[in-house]
């Protein structure tokens, strides 16, 4: 077999190099005097003229033989009427980095997703053999979600509350293919389009991308990371902007991993509560606790304040685009409504599945198996860092997620730093993609659930390289 394969990759190199040096329209050698020339079989010649034809290289005419593809202009289209049939385009944000693709050898500081050594895939490869073969795979779920999947979270939030107020119920849980679109469908049902929202700065790429997808202006609220947004501030960001929806993520904050103390969420609650406005919490980090339990406020929320978001795509596998809202009152409704005229429903056989392995007792094992390993990777990550960049290159080293959050020296713009470290072979994700306006300083995020924890030191000593190679240019 590797004989044949090579055979075949040295025939189509010959053939690429011979058509390459002839004029278009020359007829090439027959199939038999190739065989002849090269000691190879037909199949492999036709193999490697396949190859070439796909490419665009040869043509095949039937009955006469195979020719240098004639390589003909391409038309020009106009779009220019485009213009005015689509009018100004929504701002939004690009992609984060974190959607780029890994090329070959480089190694990945910068992904939202941990690699697959994290999630638990035995359990997943056994649940969705189970969902294929149930009625899960033919059924049309609930537009809500499956009752038994919204039950659970439901008993997964209850399960955090600290006073043991009134519990929310499967009636308060809709399901979502993601905790992307878990955001896009509150920021929506929540707030008019040209309305305002409040959120952190720096915070979370992609929430940022869907409020200015769904036509809102963001306030932006500083935090620091090392402490909650200042009651006082937010209070005011509500009342001048008339916005009624605040996002936060108060567990593990994406991307400075900062969590909220008890006292710092009792204070943003009674911000919430006297003006009148919403917390979407986006308890994003739930299942990457380290050294902290996370507590969310929603399990304490008798009166519908907080709109709370947890997926499980990043803890089960990123295959499983499943997530779940919690709300109460008339704003579940608007959300739900949302929901299934943008998505009818979401598939019940990833429901099925997703539901299998939070339900297995080998998912407790799972989770405390990740822990351990997340803690290795976070304490050897920083202390790399702290060797080649100075320990005080690190703003906090965070109890639960994925990210260190770094602040580099002011001379230091980030965004070309990015561009170095990924021409060195090393992806990182710039501080600019967290800030909905001017960042405050030069931050970049560095992710530890990626893969080849092994090259850690390497990928430090390249970025150690690109900083002083900028801070060496700098006027």
């Amino acid at each position: 077999m590797n004989h044949d394969s090579s055979s075949s990759r040295r025939t189509t190199e010959y053939l690429r190099q011979l058509s390459g040096g002839l004029r278009p329209g020359t007829k090439l050698p027959s199939t038999r005097s190739l065989v002849a020339e090269l000691s190879v079989s037909p199949v492999t010649v036709q193999s490697a003229v396949q190859n070439l034809v796909s490419e665009g290289l040869i043509e095949t005419r039937p009955g006469s033989g195979n020719f240098v593809a004639v390589q003909r202009p391409k038309g020009k289209s106009d779009f220019s009427w485009q213009t005015t049939a689509l009018g100004p385009a929504h701002r939004t944000s690009q992609f984060g980095s974190i959607m780029s693709s890994l090329p070959d050898g480089a190694i990945a500081l910068h992904a939202g997703y941990p690699t697959s050594e994290l999630v638990p895939l035995r359990l997943l490869r056994a649940a969705l053999s189970r969902s294929s073969r149930s009625d899960a795979i033919e059924v049309r779920p609930p537009a809500a979600g499956l009752p038994e999947l919204r039950r659970w979270f439901a008993s997964e939030l209850a399960a955090g509350s600290r006073r043991g107020g009134p519990a929310p119920d499967k009636n308060d849980v809709v399901i979502t293919p993601g905790g992307q679109s878990a955001l896009s469908s509150i920021f929506r049902a929540l707030t008019a389009r040209g309305g305002a929202i409040v959120m952190e700065s720096p915070t979370y790429w992609g929430a940022i991308a869907a409020a200015r997808q769904a036509g809102l202006r963001i306030i932006p609220i500083a935090s620091s990371g090392s402490a909650a947004p200042d009651p006082e501030s937010l209070r005011a960001a509500l009342s001048s902007s008339g916005a009624r929806v605040f996002y936060a993520q108060p567990h593990f904050h994406n991307p400075t991993g900062y969590q909220w103390t008890d006292a710092e969420a009792e204070a943003v609650m009674e911000v919430m509560r006297d003006t009148g406005a919403f917390l979407v919490e986006d308890d994003w980090a739930h299942d990457f606790a380290i050294d902290s339990t996370p507590k969310p406020l929603a399990a304490d929320d008798a009166d519908g304040h907080v709109v709370y978001v947890r997926s499980l795509s990043k803890s089960v596998s990123p295959s499983i685009r499943v997530a779940a809202i919690i709300a109460k009152g008339p704003a579940m409704q608007r959300i739900q409504t949302d929901r299934t005229v943008d998505h009818l429903y979401v598939s019940g056989f990833l429901q099925s599945a997703a539901l299998d392995v939070v339900t297995q007792p080998g998912w407790h094992s799972h989770n405390k198996q990740r822990i351990r390993e997340l803690r290795q990777r976070r304490d050897d990550l920083a202390a790399l860092v702290a060797k080649y960049l100075g320990k005080e290159t690190i703003t906090r080293i965070p109890k639960g997620g994925m990210n260190l959050w770094l602040q580099l020296p002011d001379s230091i713009d980030t965004l070309q730093l990015a561009q170095r470290c990924e021409a060195d072979g090393l992806l990182i994700s710039p501080g600019p993609e967290w800030f909905p306006e001017e960042p405050s300083g030069q931050f970049i995020r560095l992710n530890y659930s990626g893969p080849q924890p092994e090259r850690y030191e390497e990928a430090i000593q390249i970025l150690a390289s690109a900083v002083r190679s900028l801070s060496d240019s700098a006027p």
